[in-house]
């Protein structure tokens, strides 16, 4: 299982409709709106790399009101 933060910038007014949008999605573990230089932190989860990728460009990033993400997968050190 991998697991990654997903940082999101949304259109101004957006964030709170992009991260209940994006809870939706199936693999989402949680997403909030944040303040910051990120509007939206997205914990999610897939069983590869390859598909967790899958999910952001063809789900996360389609949601209406994303101007920008950022993947952060997590490691165990």
């Amino acid at each position: 299982m991998v697991q990654a933060y997903i940082l999101i910038q949304t259109e101004v007014g957006k964030a709170s409709a992009v991260a209940d949008t994006i809870a939706k999605i199936p693999g989402v573990i949680q997403a909030e709106d944040v303040t910051g230089p990120y509007d939206v932190i997205v914990r999610a989860q897939a069983d590869t790399v390859d598909e967790l990728g899958r999910m952001v460009v063809a789900k996360v990033q389609q949601v209406d009101g994303i101007t920008r993400t950022l993947t952060c997968p997590v490691v165990h050190l």
